[in-house]
């Protein structure tokens, strides 16, 4: 019976590296391994040119190729040792990339080699992502958790409206932007109509972006999960009225007695959240509820799009960065001067929003952190985790010309036109052949 492993390759010794080397098929160099007394530390360091060396002297180049793929499968398991060990510097594969040839290496040369050779086995010398499949039917996925998480948003603003406390008992609390800003009516209009020319730019984006997908389901994941979130920051606390112009009460009871039951009742529940879900809960669109005050829906909208548009443009663009970020916060401008929301809903909007973007973002582009701490992101960030389990680096910002648009549409399209006459035919053949077997 064979000697069971130490799951700690570092803690592995001369025999238990002998051991590996049998169980892998690479009998031939085990005394090779013992005259250079290689345990598990060293091992997990060894690199092609150590293999190649003369001191080695393992001859024939298959063996050799054969052997290094098996220490790169093993050291491609063991991260998070080479961490503890100081193989590879605890930093983003696009910082590493940008400052290795700029500072001066304060590292060993074999150090040096096997972070390089970690971090280039996935993405480009520039950290960019090598591997990109769309995955459309993730994106699909993401849409419909936002689909789903949008009802309810939707039904848990009718029910916080119905919850508004009384505008004579609790009068607006006080707010140190709302006391000193007068009430301008047109204002909340003016906050929609710059989040919709946000929306025509980041739809603009997207047109032309080559990894759309991946960008509308980063999108798509980011969205539900803050509107998610303020689904129960709306429930667990009604804040009184921010503002005396406000008419505000809750929903009349109808006399039908079917509606007063328990089955009426959810039944003008949902039908006012589909009033709300299908305005998008934009006043413009004639929606108007009251209670959802913690956090502000405008203002997660806002700066959704605003950050979306920044980081999947070119750094070069100046001026559209600097549109869109006069847009979002001419937008929060308008929200407290329409005296809409309180400022602390503003600011926790615009804090939990901007955060979740960066820390996702920081995650999906940093393959290091990722592999470091694989279980902890799984349990934690699982959307994260299965979205993002194909993209192994950052997004380059690729964008196709009109043409190639609309090639690829026509391909795609040519794509499912061919797919579903297949299957009719297979189901016409299919047909017939259950046809011949009655008659037979």
């Amino acid at each position: 019976m064979s000697k069971e492993l130490p799951k700690n390759v570092a803690e592995w010794s001369n025999q238990e590296v002998v051991l590996w080397l049998r169980e892998t098929g690479h009998s031939g160099v085990i005394p090779t391994f013992q005259a250079h007394d290689i345990d598990g530390k060293a091992l997990l360091t060894l690199r092609e040119d150590d293999l190649k060396g003369q001191g080695m002297n393992l001859g024939k180049i298959g063996e050799i190729k054969r052997l290094y793929i098996s220490i790169k499968k093993l050291q491609k398991d063991n991260v998070t040792v080479l961490f503890d060990l100081g193989q590879i510097e605890f930093f983003s594969s696009n910082f590493y990339s940008q400052q290795r040839h700029e500072l001066p290496s304060t590292t060993s040369n074999n150090e040096s080699s096997i972070e390089h050779e970690f971090y280039s086995a996935s993405v480009s010398d520039d950290g960019h992502a090598s591997h990109l499949p769309p995955e459309i039917w993730k994106t699909v996925i993401s849409l419909g958790y936002l689909f789903i998480v949008t009802w309810i948003t939707a039904f848990v603003m009718v029910i916080v409206h119905d919850r508004v406390p009384d505008m004579k008992k609790y009068p607006p609390l006080p707010d140190i932007f709302l006391d000193n800003v007068p009430h301008i009516p047109w204002a909340f209009d003016m906050c929609e109509v710059t989040g919709t020319l946000l929306f025509a730019i980041w739809l603009a984006v997207l047109i032309v972006h080559k990894y759309r997908f991946i960008l509308l389901r980063r999108f798509f994941a980011l969205s539900g999960t803050v509107f998610l979130l303020r689904c129960v920051t709306m429930l667990i606390t009604s804040l009184s009225v921010p503002g005396a112009h406000l008419q505000c009460q809750p929903r009349a009871t109808p006399d039908d007695p079917w509606a007063r039951t328990a089955y009426g009742e959810l039944y003008n529940k949902i039908s006012m959240a589909y009033v709300i879900w299908r305005g998008a809960g934009m006043s413009i669109q004639g929606v108007r509820t009251c209670g959802d005050y913690m956090f502000s829906g405008h203002t997660v909208a806002l700066t959704m799009l605003n950050f979306f548009i920044t980081e999947y443009t070119p750094r070069t663009m100046y001026f559209l960065h600097t549109f869109t970020w006069m847009l979002n916060m001419f937008g929060i401008f308008f929200i407290l001067a329409a005296h809409e929301h309180y400022s602390i809903d503003v600011f926790v909007a615009f804090y939990i929003t901007s955060r979740l973007f960066l820390y996702y973002h920081t995650l999906a582009n940093n393959q290091a952190l990722m592999q470091r701490d694989s279980n902890r992101t799984r349990i934690w960030f699982p959307l994260f985790s299965f979205f993002e389990s194909s993209v192994d680096g950052i997004v380059p910002n690729e964008y196709e010309s009109p043409s190639k648009i609309i090639c690829n549409i026509i391909c795609t399209f040519r794509d499912i036109c061919s797919f579903v006459k297949q299957k009719m035919m297979q189901k016409t053949h299919f047909d017939a052949s259950k046809d011949n077997k009655k008659k037979l």
